[in-house]
């Protein structure tokens, strides 16, 4: 198990480039299995998760090449479905959430799909039932095997139907969308969730020769196609990892730059964190954040505490809470920070009152920060890395921490951040993997 150790308390101070987007990553890579065309996807994160997806892919006998740093070729054009009954297909897939992308376009050119239960962060209940409803409605038939934690899907002719999802999945949405490519007639899809990384699924499916209407709407229209083709796709920078970075300037009261984050992308982000009273700038397609002493959460129109939550998009991402809720504990002010989706998100809470934030969690859903406005530095201290999320969060304490703090069990930050120790010592920090 690998180990951080930081040394806190330190401005930063220069420009940083996001990675790829991880969540956009994991789709596309798997719409790839749609065509026998080679594909060529550019930006692809070198991060844990991203790379067990593509080692698993040329398992099931994807040809995949590095053209170059983040750049990669993939063809689908020798397919091993017998690959999906092994012992090791269970195994990979079983610790990869991101491995329930490939059922949707393997039952879609193929007519069947295997799947063991997928892993991922333990933050709470993660079912499936949206991606395996969408798949019933287009005919697909499935089995569980409780004893195996084993799927089976099967679905010889798919036909497009009218569905109306139980909830806005973002991993559902695109599974069902993949899904329906070759369903004979026209899919319809309602309450579809309509993050910017479903919106680039769907831009690369139109590329490939895909007929879908609606995009970055919750009303989506897919008309089925005989084959699809090959095309490039580049893929967004992670709007994950430029929220996390905007959270750690505001932290170690740092100037820092970062380019290229595709502003028009970021929905409400930029906005929730000028509500914790974070200083930020749109200079062309970067964010400059200048370096401030002290921020003051605003308050609601009535003078009530200000509460920040999740929400489909165009909401706020719960995979940036973790970020908002460190943030806040050196704010000037209080928040409610509400976590609607996972109910384990916010246990990590206990760490951070250990360095000696003022938190109560309410809850296993909200959580209440009482600012310490600067005058009280966070602790360092010793901690393990429960989720990608949190994990990033702890990190961000502590670099702001006065003293030597240790993260263990960096390798859930590695399933999410490229490199990221390397990256932020360019700008000052001092971050030691051991």
């Amino acid at each position: 198990m690998n180990t951080f150790e930081i040394n806190g308390g330190k401005r930063l101070k220069g420009e940083i480039t996001p990675q790829g987007a991880k969540n956009e990553a994991l789709q596309v890579i798997c719409a790839t299995l749609l065509t026998s065309e080679e594909v060529i996807i550019e930006n692809i994160p070198d991060i844990r998760d991203v790379n067990k997806l593509i080692e698993l892919m040329q398992d099931l006998g994807v040809t995949v090449k590095k053209i170059k740093d983040e750049v990669f070729s993939f063809r689908a054009n020798n397919i091993n479905l017998e690959f999906l009954q092994t012992n090791e297909f269970k195994e990979k897939g079983a610790a990869l959430r991101g491995s329930i992308m490939i059922v949707g376009p393997l039952l879609s050119r193929f007519g069947k799909a295997y799947i063991p239960k997928p892993g991922g962060d333990k933050i709470g209940r993660r079912r499936l039932d949206t991606h395996f409803f969408g798949f019933q409605k287009l005919g697909a038939k499935f089995n569980y095997d409780p004893g195996k934690y084993f799927f089976t899907v099967e679905g010889a002719e798919l036909k497009g139907a009218y569905m109306l999802l139980d909830e806005a999945s973002v991993t559902g949405t695109a599974n069902i969308i993949m899904a329906a490519i070759f369903a004979k007639g026209k899919t319809t899809i309602y309450n579809a969730a309509c993050e910017p990384y479903v919106q680039q699924l769907c831009k690369m499916l139109i590329s490939m020769g895909a007929k879908i209407s609606g995009i970055g709407s919750n009303l989506l229209t897919i008309e089925g196609v005989e084959s699809l083709h090959g095309c490039t796709h580049r893929i967004l920078p992670d709007m994950i990892e430029i929220g996390s970075f905007i959270g750690l300037a505001a932290m170690t009261h740092s100037e820092i730059t970062i380019k290229n984050v595709s502003y028009e992308n970021l929905g409400i982000i930029p906005e929730s964190f000028r509500r914790l009273g974070i200083k930020l700038e749109k200079v062309n397609d970067d964010i400059y954040i200048p370096s401030q002493e002290n921020y003051e959460i605003e308050t609601f129109i009535d003078g009530s505490i200000m509460t920040i939550a999740d929400a489909i998009w165009p909401g706020l991402t719960p995979d940036l809470l973790s970020v908002f809720l460190v943030v806040a504990t050196q704010a000037k002010g209080s928040v409610l920070i509400h976590q609607k989706m996972f109910e384990s998100r916010l246990f990590f809470v206990d760490k951070l009152i250990d360095m000696g934030a003022q938190i109560i969690l309410c809850d296993p859903h909200r959580a209440t920060v009482i600012g310490l406005n600067n005058q009280f530095k966070l602790r360092a201290t010793k901690m393990t890395s429960p989720d990608i999320r949190a994990g990033v969060a702890l990190l961000i304490a502590a670099l702001s921490a006065e003293g030597t703090s240790v993260i263990n069990n960096i390798e859930q930050i590695d399933r999410g951040y490229q490199n990221i120790d390397v990256r932020l010592n360019k700008l000052g920090a001092d971050i030691k993997r051991v």
